[in-house]
């Protein structure tokens, strides 16, 4: 396939990828399958992903930072507990079947839905975040990037989506400060595997700088469209990202 075919099924999927992901995370959920779709190999297509996902990432972390909706102890602290928790969870993939995981995700899913349509104050736009100390904040948001962090090396998918309802619910952060903060463990992540897949010759820049440049405006739109429309918009996309794991979960338990 030529790049411009590959770019016009990439770009625009890019873009809401980057759009879905700055607001509520799972942005992957829509860009990996579109580079996959367009031929490319699937390391390249990780790789590539990678690339465009993580410059995307960055751009949307900062606007959060500018619009004060960061708690940079937490985002910080989950971050380095992201990087110890995901080789972990990536070696605990290995002993454990994928037809396992995916059966306990599915399952899994389906009430993390309900907990979230019943709790309606869960990330509230009036939430009161919880008086911890900063050591207790800082060491709270550790364990949560650390267990989530080792989910993303597990299973993977929706990562973000999780830790924006872990940052809600367990420090009372509301759901748009919870992904101003999930941003920074996003990014941390991406970028480190991103450098992997450079060092490996594993992106395809004639796809990957254009991608990129789309998913930067998907997630410039996102921010700006959670900024004004609060907790409300995050969590209706939180849905949305919930509805695709497990309609992809499902499908590719039956495949």
């Amino acid at each position: 396939m030529f790049v411009i075919q590959i770019l016009a099924i990439v770009c625009p999927l890019a873009f809401l990828a980057g759009f879905v992901d700055a607001v509520a995370g799972g942005g992957g959920l829509i860009s990996l399958p579109a580079y996959l779709m367009a031929g490319l190999p699937a390391h390249l297509a990780l790789g590539t992903n990678k690339f465009a996902m993580s410059l995307g990432t960055c751009t949307s972390m900062i606007k959060y930072i500018q619009v004060g909706r960061v708690q940079m102890r937490a985002g910080l602290s989950a971050a380095v507990g992201a990087l110890l928790g995901a080789p972990l969870g990536t070696l605990l993939a290995l002993h454990i079947s994928d037809h396992t995981l995916k059966t306990v995700l599915l399952v899994l899913l389906p009430c993390v839905a309900v907990v979230l349509a019943v709790k309606r104050d869960i990330g509230a736009e009036d939430t009161v975040p919880k008086a911890f100390s900063r050591r207790k904040t800082a060491v709270i948001s550790f364990i949560i990037g650390f267990f989530i962090g080792g989910y993303d090396g597990l299973i993977g998918p929706g990562t973000g989506t999780f830790l924006i309802l872990a940052f809600s619910a367990i420090l009372g952060y509301d759901l748009l400060l919870a992904s101003g903060c999930s941003k920074i463990v996003n990014f941390t992540s991406n970028i480190t595997s991103m450098l992997v897949y450079l060092m490996h010759g594993k992106v395809v820049f004639a796809v990957a700088i254009p991608a990129a440049v789309c998913a930067i405006a998907g997630n410039q739109t996102g921010v700006r469209l959670a900024v004004r429309g609060g907790a409300r918009v995050v969590r209706m996309l939180i849905f949305v990202v919930l509805g695709l794991l497990i309609v992809k979960t499902g499908w590719e338990l039956l495949a």
